[in-house]
């Protein structure tokens, strides 16, 4: 262990012993407790159901086995661990007044919350470039997007989503906080921990805000470019039909990056004053706990063949219940 990691570890030994945070979430209106609980309560259930259910429909189906459904499924994992590691926890402080939150399990949860949020952004452009060369080049789809190349976007993803979230843990573990904090959020999520702090968090803005910049760019570079060449592909496409078929294969993937990347940007553009936490909120509880239910619906919604394999394994199970 270097000295600077050294330094680190023996700063966070001696503030972990009396620091603790408490999650404000939305403890400021009383009157919605019980309604925001069963909301979120709703959402969170169709949430797990609906991605725990794309994954068995994707896995236990063999038509599914493509590449396009592969990554699919690990989009669907992602959403599942992303709503499971911060909903629980906000479900917990909408009924109880106790919102504390010990600062490992805070840092813990800002970590995989990185973790998620990174992996989930280069997910979506591995997802953009197998549309890419599906529509562009489909008689060479089953060469180009082979598993080993599959296998590879995905292993990606999930490692920079890791590095990227030890690198923000190392540099927040480098603020020094004390004694009992408040946390204007429902999560533990950089800006909001970084308020808190007893030290300057210029240069853990810095970082984070850098390595955001570029995971942002790159990803809707990706995405950009990728949907540019599938454009200009299917506008010289002669038949209207085979148009219409193209653009729908590719509806779903569209709408769903839609979706996160604006709530990603919208934060980008929320200053967090006092009078803007609201709005960083809204915008988190977005990205965090509803975006994780639509993309299973979105995906599902516009697909035939999924549609027809939710049916076959409800009534399968319903039947296996009777019997």
């Amino acid at each position: 262990m270097n000295h600077s990691a050294a330094s680190v570890f023996r700063i966070t030994q001696n503030q972990t012993a009396g620091v603790t945070f408490i999650l404000l979430g939305f403890s400021e209106y009383p009157d919605l407790q019980v309604p925001l609980f069963l909301v979120f309560l709703t959402i969170y259930t169709v949430s797990v159901l609906g991605n725990l259910g794309m994954i068995a429909i994707i896995r236990l189906n063999p038509k599914f086995h493509t590449p396009m459904y592969f990554f699919l499924s690990h989009l669907s994992f992602v959403d599942f661990f992303y709503s499971s590691i911060i909903t629980p926890k906000l479900l917990e402080n909408l009924l109880v007044e106790d919102r504390r939150i010990s600062f490992a399990g805070c840092i813990t949860q800002f970590f995989f919350l990185c973790t998620c949020a990174v992996t989930e952004t280069f997910m979506l452009a591995a997802m953009a470039y197998d549309r890419f060369v599906a529509v562009c080049n489909p008689l060479l789809y089953t060469v180009a997007m082979s598993p080993k190349l599959c296998a590879f976007l995905v292993a990606a993803s999930y490692s920079w989503g890791l590095v990227c979230s030890f690198i923000f843990v190392y540099f927040v573990l480098t603020l020094y906080f004390c004694g009992t904090k408040v946390i204007n959020n429902f999560v533990c999520e950089h800006s909001a921990i970084a308020a808190v702090s007893c030290s300057d968090p210029h240069i853990s803005h810095i970082i984070l805000s850098s390595f955001a910049t570029f995971n942002e760019i790159s990803s809707l570079v990706i995405v950009f470019t990728s949907y540019v060449f599938i454009f200009v592909t299917v506008m010289r496409m002669p038949s209207p039909g085979g148009r219409y078929k193209a653009f729908s294969t590719c509806a779903s993937h569209l709408t769903a990056i839609t979706i996160f990347h604006g709530m990603i940007l919208f934060l980008y553009c929320v200053p967090t004053t006092k009078s803007s936490w609201l709005m960083v909120k809204i915008a988190s509880i977005f990205y965090t706990v509803v975006i994780p239910m639509l993309n299973p619906l979105i995906y599902s919604l516009r697909n035939k063949d999924v549609k027809q394999a939710a049916r076959k394994l409800i009534k399968t199970q319903l039947r296996s219940h009777k019997s």
